[in-house]
């Protein structure tokens, strides 16, 4: 073989005329065209292999790149939690349907500041939007879409409230997130504080308790967030039967109060009647003793006599009892207490209670059987508002509860430092419930 001489082309395929008449074959894709006509067959082909190796590395890159675009694009994106969460935005409240029409049969309503979570977005006939929504106990409902606010944070944060749960025997609050920070106060198992923040960084969350602010471990609490949700048609059927069997029910309370108050008035002024009859009997008995002791003696001692007399019988008469109410003797009975100890998980009025034991204690007094949990006394008796509110009403907070004394005043055991005292105003934290009981 003759030694070949450089490369001057790069066939797919074909022949080509060489430069002294001769032709050469190029045998398929990536062939090798050579000044000479003879040419060495295997540096050919080894040429040729080099050149699709190179091709085939350049079509993997170009996929690899395809690839990593689309894995790219697929990649999942991170969402809110209230990306779906719907919040009622009305006046009042918004009816939710059975079908996405105004003439469909209302299953429920929704108030304002309500909260749904939203499964579909669908179109009436009219082409207006609707949601496909399920809220408390009314699942699989439409509510049109104009009055309800979908995935804003901010407003789905503001209108919720983040509740800790108690999950050990004793939780310490501490004053900073960390086990060597000092121990603020205790929660029993089962205790329901109010979440303020969660720093998610350290997995402790900031919580309000009696002794203020502190922060408790994730490892020892359930965390909910909890919404306002809808109202069903029978709920509400329900609620309004309640509600009016309570309002019967405290008339005819506030009925047997009036009673009690007037019988109480009435032997009041029964028994001051009969004190000034008595009173007028015995200055009568004395006059008519006066006048014949004058006979006796000159005027001026019948004079002194008299005087004496008449001063001696205006004492004798007694002022009209005041009366109170059944809540205003509860505070009356409880305020003797005032400076005693307080105990954790304690219920003794004297040798010390916790904040629960003192209100159940002192209501026990009057034949009143409530729970030792500041949480369960939230839904005891029925629920009255802030501006109602009567001495002898139970005040709940987050982790605490005391009764309303009077005055914008709170009576409750408060904490080991302080004992059983007063607290004014009586908003001096968060109220979460006010319930009445007489």
């Amino acid at each position: 073989m003759k030694k070949r001489n450089k490369i001057v082309a790069f066939l797919l395929a074909g022949v080509i005329a060489a430069g002294h008449g001769s032709v050469v074959y190029a045998a398929g894709y990536g062939s090798v065209v050579y000044e000479d006509v003879a040419w060495d067959l295997c540096a050919l082909n080894e040429e040729r292999m080099k050149l699709e190796v190179q091709e085939k590395n350049t079509d993997n890159d170009a996929a690899g790149n395809d690839q990593a675009d689309i894995e790219e694009r697929e990649s999942p994106q991170s969402t809110s939690e209230y990306a779906d969460i719907g919040i009622a935005s009305v006046l009042n409240y918004v009816n939710l349907r059975a079908e996405p029409s105004v003439e469909s049969e209302a299953l429920g309503k929704m108030y304002n500041n309500s909260a749904a979570t939203v499964l579909e977005t669908v179109l009436d006939e009219a082409g207006e939007e609707w949601y496909l929504v399920s809220s408390g106990s009314v699942e699989n409902a439409y509510v049109k879409a104009e009055y309800v606010k979908v995935g804003d944070e901010d407003l789905a944060r503001g209108v919720s409230t983040r509740y800790a749960k108690v999950t050990t025997t004793t939780l310490f609050v501490r004053t900073e997130p960390g086990t060597e920070a000092s121990v603020l106060t205790m929660l029993p198992e089962g205790e329901d504080v109010v979440v303020y923040d969660a720093l998610d960084e350290y997995g402790w969350y900031r919580v309000s308790t009696e002794e203020g602010l502190g922060y408790v471990s994730g490892d020892y609490v359930t965390v909910r967030t909890e919404f306002r949700v809808a109202e069903s048609t029978e709920e509400e059927k329900e609620r309004l039967e309640r509600e009016e069997a309570e309002r019967q029910a405290a008339a005819a309370a506030a009925e047997a109060a009036r009673k009690a108050r007037e019988e109480e008035e009435r032997k009041a002024a029964e028994a001051a009647r009969k004190t000034q009859e008595e009173a007028a009997k015995a200055m009568a008995r004395q006059q008519t003793q006066n006048a014949q002791q004058a006979q006796q003696k000159n005027d001026k001692v019948q004079g002194s006599s008299q005087g004496q007399s008449s001063s001696s019988f205006g004492s004798n008469t007694t002022a009209k009892p005041q009366t109170v109410s059944n809540g205003q003797a509860v505070v009356n009975y409880a305020a003797q207490f005032v400076g005693n100890p307080y105990v954790y998980g304690g219920s003794s009025l004297t040798n010390g209670a916790d904040c629960s034991g003192f209100v159940m204690s002192v209501y026990q007094a009057f034949g009143i059987s409530l729970p030792h949990s500041s949480s369960a006394l939230r839904s005891v008796g029925y629920g009255v508002s802030l501006d109602a509110i009567q001495p002898g009403d139970i005040v709940c907070y987050s982790g605490h509860v005391g009764i309303y004394a009077g005055n914008n005043t709170l009576l409750h055991a408060s904490s080991p430092s302080t004992g059983i005292k007063y607290t004014s105003p009586v908003t001096y934290r968060e109220i979460l419930a006010i319930r009445r009981i007489f």
